[in-house]
């Protein structure tokens, strides 16, 4: 089956049915462009430099020459690749959201769906609990009304405005899994537009309708009476959490998702949840488990709900919004990643955080509201087997992930600014250093860069580890070498990122091409040299916002880490990840690494005149 008819297996609300502005302003965006051939080659081989012995170094680049001769497979490929390019919106997006995400077969926690923690609220109880649930919901909805009516406003790069379609992923949107594919399926608009939310307390699931008759959002009032009925009807935790079952690799969930939905009543809960706009945890307290200030916890928190023993049977983790309010104040959210990227969540969520330090001027109408409905399962035995299974295999996983959330307080964005340096270069270079420091050793590192400036653009990769880069961190601790205050690579990799120049997603549609076409697969993609390059032992993202919030995932290799952060003008917060069965990472000391990586750079900064910068 070729690869581009699959991209049926998703089902978000398309451009065509999105009338007026949204339409409008995505017909006026430019397409994906195909790099040219030479330039990809050239550039894939200085990536490898850094990081692939001579010898092997040498093999690759006879490869390269032999793939990029006139009238070679290169050649050919290319050439498919700009057909399908000229025939389609985006030549890649559908390739992507498959390879990336439907076709990934381990599971969405800690391995692809990320978390994002937020500031704690100031309460401790039930009530400040369900007060601060109220005005999130609210704040939501107003969120969903700018969709709905297409007001939201247009981002731009520069002057450049910004595809916007991934807002229109988010709400009523959820993965669905599959034995061997999984689907994405969008309720957002048409006769069956949702019209209620997904709340989770105690491991149980309950509908609950947000909309008045006339059409007009619950206002936070009524909403407050209808979590208090939530709560009231499960005072008590299941011990049967059927959502721990969206932890398993997805093949597992797959199998025993067939196996559940046998059951109408099943099938109609599970399609509930599937079907409502976004879910809402109401986490218990975890203060047994966690330091009241312990930041790391709570992150962890967000990412996999702490294990079975906590909160992760209170997760729906295929649904793409997933926020999560914890009976201590923790607060922050769980996405599935396959609809959209970080960008437009932490936009979301910075609306969220507005709307939610607002009083609420609506009066409650005097008609009483229906009560919440509780979503029923019917457990068989084989059903109750496949949750036993996903709560060892998720504590296993909780057990092996070692995740750290750091504060750095001694700068933020301000020093690298001030140096008219670029925040996120700083601390890319930063992270270079603290791995070498660490390994002796550069590693090819990943960082996410937007393509939302074309038509249904997700990301590329900017690969922060150069030959600059490598050779900056070699010298920095050799009082024999002379040292540069910085790599000047940095800020161009990004640009040629974000104008679609990059390597990573050319090369990956130049390898899927020649699967469809069912030609022999060229030997560069075979090569040693290119699981090198693929093989990413940094993973990393900048996800900057208005909140004072961060991102954390897990490592994408098992020898790796997982590093996001977002730099605030006086302070930076930064989350790292590795897995504790790997005896060559260390998250502990990389976090060190990172710190003592930093402050050493603003030294140099500061001692070298800023006429030689």
């Amino acid at each position: 089956m070729g690869m581009e008819k699959t991209s049926g297996l998703v089902r978000p609300v398309s451009a065509t049915k999105l009338a007026g502005r949204f339409l409008a302003h995505q017909e006026g965006l430019p397409s994906l462009p195909v790099p040219a051939l030479q330039q990809t080659c050239d550039r894939y081989l200085a990536v490898l430099e850094p990081i692939v012995e001579t010898e092997k170094l040498k093999r690759t680049r006879e490869l390269v020459t032999d793939f990029q001769k006139a009238g070679g497979m290169g050649e050919r490929l290319q050439k498919s690749l700009e057909k399908r390019a000229q025939g389609t919106e985006n030549w890649l997006s559908d390739w992507w959201v498959l390879c990336a995400y439907l076709d990934y077969r381990l599971p969405v926690v800690i391995h692809s769906n990320p978390g994002l923690l937020l500031p704690r609220f100031d309460f401790r109880d039930k009530q400040g609990q369900l007060r601060h649930a109220a005005k999130l919901i609210a704040g939501v909805l107003d969120f969903k009304a700018q969709v709905d009516n297409e007001t939201l406003p247009v981002e731009h790069m520069g002057r450049r405005p910004l595809c916007m379609n991934q807002y229109y992923q988010l709400l009523s949107s959820c993965r669905v899994p599959g034995i061997h594919r999984d689907s994405v399926v969008n309720h957002a608009k048409g006769p069956t537009a949702s019209r209620h939310m997904v709340v989770a307390h105690h491991n149980q699931f309950f509908t609950l309708d947000v909309y008045n008759g006339d059409g007009s959002p619950l206002n936070e009032d009524q909403l407050l009476v209808q979590l208090r009925k939530i709560c009231e009807a499960s005072p008590q935790s299941s011990e049967e959490p059927v959502g721990i079952l969206t932890s398993q690799d997805r093949n597992v969930w797959g199998k025993a998702y067939l196996e559940l939905i046998k059951d109408p009543t099943n099938k109609e809960s599970v399609e509930a949840i599937q079907r409502s706009i976004f879910t809402l945890s109401l986490d218990s307290m975890s203060h047994h488990a966690l330091g009241e200030t312990d930041h790391s916890g709570a992150a962890q928190q967000m990412l996999h709900g702490g294990g079975s023993h906590l909160n992760s049977g209170n997760r729906w983790f295929d649904k793409t919004l997933q926020f999560i309010l914890g009976e201590d104040g923790m607060f922050g959210l769980n996405y599935e990643h396959a609809p959209a990227e970080g960008p437009p969540i932490v936009a979301l969520i910075d609306h969220v955080e507005e709307c939610m330090k607002k009083a609420d001027m609506a009066h409650s109408p005097t008609s009483p509201l229906p009560a919440p409905r509780k979503l029923h399962f019917n457990i068989t035995p084989d059903i109750r087997r496949h949750i036993e299974e996903a709560k060892l295999h998720l504590n296993t996983m909780v057990q092996q992930l070692d995740l750290k959330l750091l504060v750095f307080k001694h700068f933020g964005k301000n020093i690298p600014k001030s140096f008219k340096m670029s925040p996120d270069a700083f601390i890319q270079i930063g992270l270079q250093l603290a791995y070498y420091r660490l390994h002796q050793k550069p590693c090819s590192t990943y960082e996410s860069a937007s393509l939302r400036m074309f038509r249904l653009g997700r990301t590329d990769t900017i690969r922060s580890a150069s030959t600059d880069s490598s050779n900056f961190a070699k010298a920095f601790d050799d009082p024999g070498k002379k040292l540069h205050s910085h790599p000047t690579q940095a800020p161009l990799l990004s640009l040629q990122a974000i104008q679609g120049q990059a390597i990573d997603r050319h090369l990956l549609g130049l390898k899927l091409q020649a699967i469809e076409e069912q030609v022999s697969l060229p030997e560069i993609f075979t090569d040693p040299s290119y699981a090198a390059a693929m093989h990413f032992k940094m993973s990393t993202s900048q996800v900057p916002a208005k909140s004072d919030c961060v991102m954390c995932f897990g490592p994408v290799v098992e020898d790796g880490y997982g590093v996001c952060y977002n730099p605030k003008d006086k302070h930076i917060n930064l989350v790292v990840s590795s897995f504790s069965t790997c005896q060559e990472t260390d998250t502990g000391r990389m976090v060190q690494g990172v710190e003592a990586a930093l402050l050493d750079m603003r030294t140099l900064l500061e001692s070298t005149p800023k006429a030689k910068l």
